[in-house]
């Protein structure tokens, strides 16, 4: 963020009482509470959209949301001089959700599903300005094949790159295994025909960073990536972290899945996405876009110590795909 930046809040009707910087924001003590202030990059008809969703929430009687908080002129994004975008929105001091594998870490992880299944009742019903998006393709098979192409350009330059560094040959040798698993869920979807007939505006990034423990109970944060698709984006997005961490731990997926299932009971279909999701290596395809997009010069140490771990848990993660997802959801192959 620009140093100046932070004088955009005189166009607020706030009295800023002090600000302090936080991680790629500054925070705002005011006369009506905290507030964050951050740059936004995205379109004005989704920061249109983040805040139609967030305030039918709150009709809806879900008050652990943030809420964005326009300016004087009545806007939801400031520009500066030289066009870039801020916003403003409500804040409330807390702790981040644990993200560990313990069962302090396990116990956040089952409030904040059970909160996340809460927010998809009470969002159940909204529909955007424009409606609820009316294409058939599943969301989830055009994600897939988006980073599926994105793997093959990378085993292409891996194959004719000349001098390879160490990371670069262990990744080539393992590369296959994993392209062939994204492939394969990708046509497995295609087969089946899935559609997305049961969309709802999602969280879109729904992680440890962005649930608060607050004196007032669990707030959510960040809802900028908000996006039309099936519940089982946002289970998904948030279980995965923590199962990782307790290396595939059956009895911790199930809990995760019992605290959300008590609010919020998924369909066989969610379900279903929810298996596809788990069965895509997901992880292999972020350690591959990581490397591919950053320089090359210097590869770090960690990347291959990631697809090591990646390696060493693979066995551990097909049983619990096996064994908890898809006995759960009746799906018994694919």
């Amino acid at each position: 963020m620009k140093p100046k930046a932070v004088n955009m809040l005189e166009r607020y009707d706030l009295e800023v009482l002090r600000t302090w910087k936080v991680r790629g924001a500054v925070l705002c003590e005011t006369g009506k509470g905290l507030f964050i202030f951050k740059e936004f990059g995205g379109s004005t008809e989704k920061l249109v959209l983040q805040d139609a969703f967030l305030t039918f929430l709150k009709k809806q009687g879900f008050l652990q949301a943030e809420e964005l908080y326009r300016n004087k002129e009545g806007e939801l994004l400031t520009k500066d001089a030289d066009g870039c975008g801020y916003i403003v929105k409500t804040y409330a001091e807390g702790r981040e959700c644990g993200a560990g594998s313990g069962r302090d870490a396990l116990a956040d992880g089952c409030s904040a599903m059970h909160v996340l299944a809460k927010l998809h009742r009470a969002g159940r019903d909204f529909k955007g300005q424009n409606g609820v998006p009316a294409g058939k393709e599943l969301p989830m098979l055009q994600e897939f094949e988006k980073r599926n192409r994105e793997l093959k350009k990378v085993r292409r330059f891996l194959k004719e790159k000349g001098q390879k560094s160490d990371f670069e040959h262990f990744l080539q040798k393992n590369y296959d295994l994993f392209l062939e698993q994204a492939l394969s869920v990708s046509e497995k979807l295609r087969t089946e025909k899935m559609e997305g007939g049961n969309l709802l505006l999602c969280h879109g990034d729904f992680q440890h960073h962005n649930v608060l423990f607050c004196e007032g109970g669990v707030r959510l944060m960040n809802f900028e990536k908000c996006v039309w698709d099936d519940a089982s984006k946002d289970i998904y997005h948030f279980s995965r972290k923590m199962l990782e961490k307790s290396n595939w731990m059956p009895d911790t997926g199930e809990a995760l899945l019992d605290a959300y299932e008590k609010e919020a009971e998924l369909t066989p279909e969610s379900g279903r996405q929810l298996y596809y999701r788990f069965r895509y290596p997901e992880k292999f395809w972020k350690i591959v876009n990581y490397y591919y997009n950053r320089g090359k010069a210097f590869i770090p140490d960690k990347n291959r110590e990631k697809l090591e771990m990646l390696l060493d848990q693979e066995e551990r993660r097909y049983a619990f795909i096996r064994n908890v997802i898809g006995e759960r959801f009746s799906v018994r192959k694919g």
